[in-house]
C-alpha cells in the first residue's frame, strides 16, 4: 500500500520523469537514502514498471496515425492468438489493446503518409487472420495525452 510520501514521490516523478534524484529529494521532501529505498521498493513491487522514452513519431517522418478496431471470427479457438501474433509482426503497429464489449481488439498504426498507409493496409492489415469486421479512425489531433494520475 502506498503512503503519502510514496504518492508525493510518484507525483513528482510523473511530472518530470527526467528529474535528477537530488531534485526529487528536494521536491518530495525526503532524504536521499529514503528516496532511493522507496524507489527501489516501488520498482520491486511493480508500481514503477520502467522509465522509458516517449517518441514523437511525427519528428521521425510518420505523419499518419490510424486506430483500427477489429472484431474476430471466434469460431476458431486460435483466432485471438493467431491475430495478435500476426499483428505483433507488423512493425508499424505501435499498440495492441483488447476490450470487452462490441470491439475485440484495437491497433494503433503509424505511416509516413497516405500512400504508405495504403500500402500497410493492403499488404499487412488486410492479411491479418480471423477478422470478421473492422473499422478505421484516422487521428486528426491529440487534445490531451498524459501519464499523470491523481495521486
Amino acid at each position: 500500500m502506498l503512503d503519502d510520501t510514496d504518492r508525493r514521490i510518484l507525483r513528482h516523478l510523473l511530472a518530470d520523469p527526467e528529474a535528477a534524484n537530488a531534485d526529487l529529494v528536494e521536491r518530495a521532501g525526503v532524504t536521499s537514502a529514503s528516496l532511493w529505498r522507496r524507489l527501489e521498493k516501488l520498482r520491486a513491487e511493480g508500481t514503477i514498471k520502467a522509465t522509458s522514452a516517449r517518441i514523437d513519431w511525427r519528428k521521425l517522418g510518420y505523419e499518419v496515425q490510424v486506430s483500427l478496431r477489429f472484431n474476430l471470427d471466434k469460431a476458431d479457438p486460435r483466432a485471438f492468438d493467431d491475430f495478435t501474433a500476426a499483428a505483433r509482426a507488423v512493425p508499424e503497429v505501435t499498440e495492441i489493446q483488447t476490450f470487452l464489449g462490441s470491439v475485440d481488439l484495437r491497433l494503433s498504426v503509424i505511416a509516413r503518409d497516405m500512400a504508405h498507409w495504403q500500402q500497410i493496409y493492403r499488404e499487412k492489415i488486410l492479411t491479418l487472420p480471423h477478422v470478421s469486421d473492422s473499422d478505421a479512425l484516422m487521428l486528426v489531433a491529440t487534445i490531451k495525452e498524459t501519464q499523470e494520475m491523481p495521486l
